[in-house]
């Protein structure tokens, strides 16, 4: 049997109950929303950042270029040497407040996630999810506070269960068996950064014009 790798059912991505939701993001994504951001007026050199879901890094390296101070944590130990926290668990309050948030939380736990860090977050929340979470039923609650701005990515943001590779390179972990060579890594996945500012509901479309190559840098990804 073949597998189906139609758009609509490769968008799906289901999750067990008990996973991690391991999909590291690609600096270069991070970059982008930062300077969508720096364009509208956020002095985000001057705030503090904390990062939840921390994972291997990918992300908190281009927040530590943009920020004065990033806080990055996470519930499993990647080996990153980031400090291990159950965000969501207990009162908000054993949390200090931060100036943002931002992050790529797992997908079943995204609404709990936002709520949470839009209650600890003084100036905004930049979220990176699947563009299909915007049209999603159920989340009247998350959607009655409206985000500032919804920033689509143009190209896709190639994310991968447990690894980060370029997109377009070898992925050694997904071997085609007809030939039994790598396939080039890439996605049928749309995402979008979901932006909520305090003192901002009416929210506003913006598109992330294709900008990948340009905002790589040396050292993204591992070797």
């Amino acid at each position: 049997m073949t597998q189906n790798t139609s758009s609509a059912v490769m968008q799906q991505r289901a999750e067990p109950h008990d996973s991690l939701d391991d999909f590291p993001t690609p600096p270069w994504a991070t970059r982008a929303i930062c300077e969508k951001l720096r364009e509208l007026g956020c002095d985000l050199q001057m705030s503090d950042v904390r990062e939840p879901c921390a994972n291997r890094g990918y992300m908190v390296k281009p927040l530590r270029e943009a920020f004065g101070h990033v806080m990055a944590s996470d519930i499993f130990d990647y080996g990153a040497g980031f400090h291990v926290e159950d965000y969501l668990f207990g009162p908000s309050s054993h949390l200090s407040m931060t100036d943002w948030t931002f992050m790529n939380p797992p997908f079943r736990l995204a609404e709990q996630f936002i709520d949470r860090a839009l209650e600890r977050s003084r100036i905004g929340v930049a979220v990176l999810a699947r563009s299909a979470f915007l049209e999603s039923e159920g989340r009247e609650a998350l959607f009655s506070r409206p985000p500032a701005y919804v920033f689509q990515h143009a190209e896709r943001v190639v994310m991968l269960r447990g690894r980060l590779v370029r997109a377009g390179a070898e992925d050694l972990a997904n071997i085609d068996p007809a030939t039994g060579k790598p396939r080039k890594a890439s996605t049928a996945t749309s995402y979008a950064w979901i932006v909520w500012i305090r003192g901002q509901e009416d929210t506003r479309w913006r598109r992330i014009e294709k900008c990948r190559l340009r905002l790589e840098r040396e050292g993204d990804y591992p070797a």
